[in-house]
């Protein structure tokens, strides 16, 4: 069942607002203003990178407090990234020799039971692995001509759209692997040493120029996701096809 929805805007700007929780330096939020949103960000640390309004504190209990309020209801659509190191890949994987994957907190449910209760559109993003989220959509940098892979799944609530088609991947991922190096057109975002792209290969391989912290690139999804997105639900939405 679906029904036409009204664009909720901001008090003091005419294009719909988006609430960017788990913000980080704002490479969701990016994508989503290039799409046509204001953006309100909201994450637990400070984020002087952060190009939009930005809210620090818990993500989840300013999500809470907004419910509460009656607040939310100034927001036409959530983003959410939570932290991913409870069940992405990498974490489960190679990695857990080194204890991670098992001490993280997992927040995705008290998270989507939020949003539920807030009545908004949603988008819940996590990397591949074990997280708890549906994968009504999955991106890849090379959908965008990207020097990233930076594969990633978005579920989607109370709207749905067509999952793009994935390109072949044009080569691999540079850096060494189990003792070999290899060469290829994407760089690795994450880590460093072993062939880990610099902090300048990241910020060109994403599309990100507002922000140099390296933790802040390795966390980000690249703007182009999101902005599709972004265009995609605005699309739905003046179709009128929003899911109940």
């Amino acid at each position: 069942m679906t029904h036409p929805t009204h664009i909720r805007r901001d008090h003091t700007d005419d294009r719909p607002l988006l609430l960017d929780l788990f913000c980080c330096a704002g490479g969701a939020g990016k994508g989503y203003e290039r799409a046509g949103f204001a953006v309100t960000g909201v994450d637990i640390r400070p984020r002087a990178n952060y190009p939009f309004t930005f809210i620090q504190g818990d993500a989840l209990t300013v999500l809470a407090e907004l419910i509460a309020s009656g607040e939310i209801r100034r927001y036409t659509a959530a983003h959410a990234s939570p932290p991913c190191q409870h069940g992405c890949a990498l974490t489960i994987g190679t990695n857990k020799s080194r204890g991670w994957g098992r001490t993280h907190v997992q927040l995705i449910p008290e998270l989507r039971t939020l949003l539920d209760a807030s009545g908004l559109p949603y988008v819940i993003e996590q990397p591949n692995g074990k997280a708890p989220v549906r994968k009504d959509v999955y991106l890849c940098g090379e959908m965008f001509g990207l020097g990233v892979l930076r594969h990633r799944n978005f579920e989607l609530g109370r709207w749905s759209t067509a999952q793009p088609q994935h390109l072949k991947h044009r080569g691999r991922v540079r850096g060494w692997r189990h003792g070999e190096y290899h060469d290829g057109p994407y760089v690795a975002a994450y880590g460093k040493g072993g062939g880990k792209a610099t902090v300048a290969e990241m910020q060109q391989a994403m599309g990100i120029d507002w922000t140099d912290v390296h933790e802040e690139l390795t966390e980000a999804i690249p703007p182009a996701y999101s902005e599709w997105l972004g265009r995609a639900f605005l699309a739905r939405t003046t179709l009128g096809a929003v899911a109940a």
